[in-house]
Protein backbone atom coordinates (compact mmCIF):
# COMPACT_ATOMS: atom_id res chain seq x y z
CA UNK A 1 0.00 0.00 0.00
CA UNK A 2 1.23 3.75 -0.49
CA UNK A 3 -0.28 7.02 0.18
CA UNK A 4 -2.69 8.37 -3.18
CA UNK A 5 -0.70 10.98 -4.40
CA UNK A 6 -3.91 13.42 -4.58
CA UNK A 7 -3.65 13.92 -1.01
CA UNK A 8 -1.21 16.39 0.38
CA UNK A 9 0.84 15.93 3.32
CA UNK A 10 1.89 19.03 5.59
CA UNK A 11 3.51 18.41 8.86
CA UNK A 12 4.64 21.13 10.91
CA UNK A 13 6.05 20.10 14.81
CA UNK A 14 3.84 17.69 16.08
CA UNK A 15 0.49 18.53 13.90
CA UNK A 16 0.04 17.21 10.50
CA UNK A 17 -2.49 17.81 8.16
CA UNK A 18 -3.87 16.32 4.66
CA UNK A 19 -4.95 18.15 2.19
CA UNK A 20 -7.02 16.53 -0.93
CA UNK A 21 -6.77 17.90 -4.15
CA UNK A 22 -9.23 18.53 -7.02
CA UNK A 23 -9.14 14.65 -8.26
CA UNK A 24 -8.69 12.95 -4.70
CA UNK A 25 -12.80 12.36 -4.53
CA UNK A 26 -12.64 13.38 -0.97
CA UNK A 27 -13.55 17.13 0.48
CA UNK A 28 -12.02 18.15 4.21
CA UNK A 29 -9.14 18.67 5.38
CA UNK A 30 -7.38 15.59 7.98
CA UNK A 31 -5.66 16.60 11.15
CA UNK A 32 -3.78 14.69 13.12
CA UNK A 33 -0.22 14.23 15.62
CA UNK A 34 3.00 13.38 15.15
CA UNK A 35 1.97 9.69 14.62
CA UNK A 36 0.00 10.29 11.67
CA UNK A 37 2.63 12.23 10.59
CA UNK A 38 5.11 9.48 10.56
CA UNK A 39 2.48 6.83 9.05
CA UNK A 40 1.89 9.24 6.00
CA UNK A 41 6.17 9.58 5.72
CA UNK A 42 6.15 5.74 5.46
CA UNK A 43 3.56 5.40 3.41
CA UNK A 44 5.38 7.73 0.75
CA UNK A 45 6.92 4.31 -0.34
CA UNK A 46 5.26 0.79 -0.84
CA UNK A 47 5.02 -0.98 2.14
CA UNK A 48 2.91 -3.56 4.60
CA UNK A 49 1.28 -2.79 7.82
CA UNK A 50 3.47 -4.73 9.76
CA UNK A 51 6.16 -2.89 8.34
CA UNK A 52 4.77 0.32 9.29
CA UNK A 53 3.90 -1.24 12.98
CA UNK A 54 7.44 -2.31 12.95
CA UNK A 55 9.31 1.02 12.05
CA UNK A 56 6.93 2.92 15.01
CA UNK A 57 8.31 -0.13 17.50
CA UNK A 58 11.13 0.95 16.62
CA UNK A 59 10.81 4.55 16.82
CA UNK A 60 8.11 5.44 19.59
CA UNK A 61 8.67 3.83 23.28
CA UNK A 62 4.64 3.07 24.02
CA UNK A 63 2.86 -0.45 24.41
CA UNK A 64 3.09 -2.70 21.27
CA UNK A 65 -0.43 -3.57 21.62
CA UNK A 66 -0.94 0.17 21.64
CA UNK A 67 0.91 0.69 18.82
CA UNK A 68 -0.46 -2.03 16.80
CA UNK A 69 -4.06 -0.70 17.16
CA UNK A 70 -2.91 2.95 16.52
CA UNK A 71 -1.54 1.88 12.96
CA UNK A 72 -4.48 -0.05 12.37
CA UNK A 73 -6.95 3.00 12.74
CA UNK A 74 -5.19 5.48 11.26
CA UNK A 75 -4.80 3.53 7.57
CA UNK A 76 -8.99 2.20 8.34
CA UNK A 77 -9.48 5.45 8.30
CA UNK A 78 -7.38 6.68 5.29
CA UNK A 79 -8.08 3.73 3.22
CA UNK A 80 -11.82 5.08 3.76
CA UNK A 81 -10.93 8.51 2.21
CA UNK A 82 -9.25 7.00 -0.30
CA UNK A 83 -5.65 8.42 0.71
CA UNK A 84 -4.13 5.00 0.31
CA UNK A 85 -3.83 2.83 -2.74
CA UNK A 86 -3.93 -0.51 -2.72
Amino acid sequence: MKRNPHFLVHISGNQTIVVPSADAGFSGVVKGNETLGTILKLLDKDTTEEEIINTMKAEYDAPSGQIEKDVHNVIERLRKIGAIDG
